[in-house]
């Protein structure tokens, strides 16, 4: 059995950006600290929800640094450092070991996609050139590429792959995958409305774009789970599926950035081609939150 690298809630943190489009490293610091302060158990670094897929290498590599840096030990820090292109993923996994990253959130590879063997050999490659374990990432409505159980057990065999994010939206896969798979590899929820189902399998956590924004409430709808008081998580879940939902209601992170501007803070825009809310959707958006006693 392998170290866990975490229980709980973990927020796939947003970029702040600056009007002019430069990382608001202040403000990304203000969010972090008070997800921090509200109980939030591990900080993903650069990921979807952080729009990686339109950084330059200096700024990821930059942004990890800070993470690290500002975080100081509190809580472990997760880096994305996947790609569709396995010779960058070993070397961004590399420089984020190296600036000090405790594991890594390693996608698998869209657009050109690959075989089941090839994901082995992929996620194989990555994990034989870091010393820190990695969270394997499947989301195929974002990548049109799902591992199949068997791929994930084999990969369990690896000293360093540690987990999997599970964001197929298939709580039969999670079932199979867990009785596959056992105590070989952890798994997180990936989707926030389903965090009850894959817990009351056998998950650790999820990693959480809602926990952005009811981050103390997320964290204590794990925690129901991880004491086995599921029919109190139920409740939880069900009375936060509405903001679980409205933030994936246009291409995530574009709701939930819009969400922490409403809120106060200053996440800035998303970078192109990620574009502003609807103003129907900000409505929306802007009711739920009001409903939830979070703005007015």
């Amino acid at each position: 059995m392998k170290n866990t690298i975490f229980t709980g809630t973990a927020t796939a943190i947003i970029t702040p950006f600056n009007a002019d489009g430069s990382v608001n490293y202040d403000e990304l610091g203000r969010i972090i600290d008070d997800q921090i302060a509200n109980s939030t158990d591990a900080i993903v670094i650069c990921g979807t929800t952080g729009e990686s897929a339109t950084m330059t290498d200096e700024e990821h590599i930059e942004c990890i640094r800070y993470a690290v840096k500002h975080i100081a030990g509190r809580v472990p820090v997760i880096a994305g450092t996947g790609s569709n292109d396995t010779r960058y993923a070993v070397a961004l996994s590399k420089e984020a070991e190296a600036a000090g990253a405790d594991a890594l959130l390693l996608v698998t590879p869209y657009y050109n996609k690959t075989t089941q063997k090839g994901l082995i050999a992929h996620f194989k490659a990555v994990a034989d050139e870091v010393n820190i374990p990695i969270v394997l990432y499947n989301v195929p409505s974002r990548t049109g590429m799902n591992m199949d159980v068997a791929t994930v057990k084999e990969l369990a065999k690896h000293k360093n792959i540690a987990a999997v994010k599970e964001a197929s939206g298939n709580i039969s896969y999670v079932a199979k995958l867990i009785a596959e798979c056992g105590d070989d590899i952890d798994v997180y929820s990936g989707n926030d409305d389903m965090i009850v189902p894959v817990m009351s399998l056998g998950g650790k956590g999820v990693i959480s774009v809602a926990s952005h924004v009811i981050p103390k409430q997320m964290h204590d709808m794990v925690q129901c789970c991880l004491d086995n008081n599921f029919a109190e998580a139920m409740k939880m879940q069900i009375e936060y599926l509405d903001i679980c939902n409205d933030l994936f209601i246009e291409v995530n992170p574009i709701p939930v950035k819009e969400a922490m501007n409403m809120l106060g803070w200053n996440a800035g825009p998303c970078r192109l081609p990620l574009v502003e809310m609807t103003d129907e959707h900000k409505a929306k958006l802007r009711a739920t939150l009001a409903k939830h006693g979070l703005i007015k």
